[in-house]
Order: C-alpha cells, then structure tokens, then sequence
C-alpha cells in the first residue's frame, strides 16, 4: 500500500490546542481537528477492513434503509481519535476506546474530532491520560458519535502538528 493511503488530502487544517499559555497538556485542554470523508475514503477503508456492507456503496439502498445517502463507516470517523492524539504526541499508545454511535455520517459531511484530556496520572516517566472523545457534524453541534478513550504518553509536552 503506498504512503498517500495514509496522509488523506482531504484533512482539513483546524487543529487547535485550547491551552494557550501552556505547551504541556493539562485536565480540560481540548485538541481538535476537522475532515470530510469523500467516496475514495470509504472505499479504501473497505478494501482494508473488509466491510462492504453496500450501506457504504449503493445510495439507493442506503435511502431505502431510511438513511439520506451513502453511509461513512463508523469506525472510520472515530479513527480521528488516535490520530488526533499521536499528531501531537508522536510516540503516543492508544490503549482503549468506547464508542456510542449517535447519529450517521455520510459522505461529504465535514466532522469535526474532540479530544479532551480528563484525567493524567504520571507512571514510570510516561502518562497515562484519559480522554472524552467527541464528533460534531457539519458544525451544527449534532454528536455523531462520543465515548472515552485512553492513552500512553511518552510526555505532556505539545507538539504542533504541521
């Protein structure tokens, strides 16, 4: 697989780091980041996970289903998650994830990822910090899908992504 497959083009540029006068993530700090899932992602996605549910591919199927258009697979869009938290501490191990699902996606739709550190607690020169872990669709503050995640960091200090 080549290297494009995992640096999508269609990653919006908004990432933010509510901190401002710290670099070093503390408890309520929000990371934050913005994409639009396009048909070539789903497809993609598929062609690695296997999941050809035609939900994903045929629309006129999706909206006999009661949906509005192609669905965007779920566990797609919460792969923001980790990617959010390793942009800004590389070295990052993501160690677990809940998920409720609370309204689709579909294709096209811009998503915006929220991380925000809940809990830190220093062990043997790592951190293990609790995350809440939240999707916004379309910026009109409809949850698509939050739950709870936890990772190991190598350190507090930010990095900004590019």
């Amino acid at each position: 697989m080549l290297a494009q497959t995992f640096l999508p083009r269609n990653v919006l540029v908004s990432r933010c780091f509510s901190s401002v006068t710290s670099k070093t993530l503390k408890v309520g700090d929000i990371l934050r980041e913005a994409r639009v899932h396009s048909s070539e992602d789903v497809k993609s996605y598929a062609e690695v996970s296997h999941d050809w549910n035609p939900l994903h591919f045929d629309q006129e199927l999706a909206r006999k289903a009661g949906f509005e258009n192609r669905l965007v697979h779920g566990m797609l869009v919460s792969s923001m998650f980790p990617r959010i938290i390793s942009s800004h501490f590389p070295g990052a191990v993501y160690v677990s994830q809940n998920l409720h699902f609370r309204s689709p996606v579909y294709i096209g739709d811009e998503i915006l990822g929220l991380v925000q550190a809940t809990a830190l607690r220093e062990t043997k020169n790592k951190y293990i910090v609790r995350f809440s872990t939240k999707c916004i669709k379309n910026h009109n503050e409809l949850v698509v899908l939050d739950g709870e995640a936890t990772a190991i960091l190598p350190s507090l200090e930010l990095l900004q992504p590019s």
